[in-house]
């Protein structure tokens, strides 16, 4: 064959080729191990974990009018001192004056009655404005330097991000955070009636001042698996204590255990 025709006769294969490949996509069939009635979990949504490692991109959901909730606690180890435990919490609490894109903290050690802490002692409690804020705050220098002087003395780290609602604070105010865990195999429709069911509480218990729940978006790695942050707040101990035999309350725990897989619980009086 001479060259004009070979080349003829390959561009005539290519058009063939490219006609092919623009033609109509076949859409592929249902994997026969796929019950498409299945019930939704919570696994089935889970694509990457949510610890997850490198920064997550900007929420894609309107968070007008929220504010970005940054929940850190620590363990301090068995050979950290009184002193040495009053300078973390004095280099801490000195950050908001070095990072502006703090807008609120609190802290205070663990007073919680239930014993869900983990061994848990002290707690840490961030406000930013938003995403931004959070980027700006997490590899600043000041930020950083904070980490050396905790790292000679942490045991371990418990960070849980969410989007919140703007609150004024009380004074003797004492806030009561509940963290869950669900089972892998927990439908969609009981973690959304739990959800549900815990928002209902303030309107049910007068002693619950302030309330505010959300999904942890947290970048970093200390989620310990727990996927959903409620912070709960009483004007003070007294209304914790109306609150945890509440009938109300009870019956909010009987929902929630079917679907339970962990939970942690740590209180605070801000400054104590």
């Amino acid at each position: 064959m001479r060259p004009i025709q070979l080349a003829s006769t390959v561009l005539c294969c290519l058009a063939i080729v490219t006609c092919v490949s623009c033609g109509p996509a076949v859409s592929p069939e249902p994997s026969s191990l796929t019950d498409p009635q299945e019930e939704t979990t919570v696994t089935d949504l889970i694509v990457e974990s949510i610890d997850a490692t490198e920064p997550a991109a900007a929420s894609e959901e309107d968070h007008s009018g929220q504010v970005l909730r940054h929940a850190v606690f620590f363990s301090f180890k068995e050979t950290a001192t009184e002193n040495d435990i009053k300078g973390v919490i004095a280099a801490f609490a000195e950050l908001p004056s070095k990072i502006d894109s703090i807008l609120n903290f609190q802290w205070g050690t663990n007073n919680s009655p239930e014993d869900h802490d983990d061994g848990f002692t002290h707690c840490f409690f961030l406000t930013f404005k938003d995403e931004a804020g959070r980027a700006k705050y997490l590899p600043h220098p000041d930020h950083k330097a904070f980490g050396d002087v905790l790292q000679p003395h942490k045991d371990n780290v418990f960070v849980i991000d969410y989007w919140g609602t703007p609150q004024k604070t009380m004074e003797n105010e004492l806030k009561h955070a509940v963290f869950f865990k669900f089972k892998d195999d927990a439908s969609l429709e009981a973690v959304k009636k739990v959800e549900e069911d815990f928002a209902a509480l303030p309107s049910k218990i007068d002693t619950i001042k302030a309330f505010e729940w959300g999904k942890n978006n947290s970048p970093e790695s200390h989620s310990h698996e727990f996927t959903h942050c409620f912070m709960v707040t009483f004007a003070d101990a007294a209304g914790r204590e109306t609150y945890l035999p509440h009938a109300d309350h009870e019956a909010f725990v009987e929902v929630l255990k079917p679907s339970l897989d962990k939970v942690r619980v740590l209180d605070f009086t801000p400054g104590e």
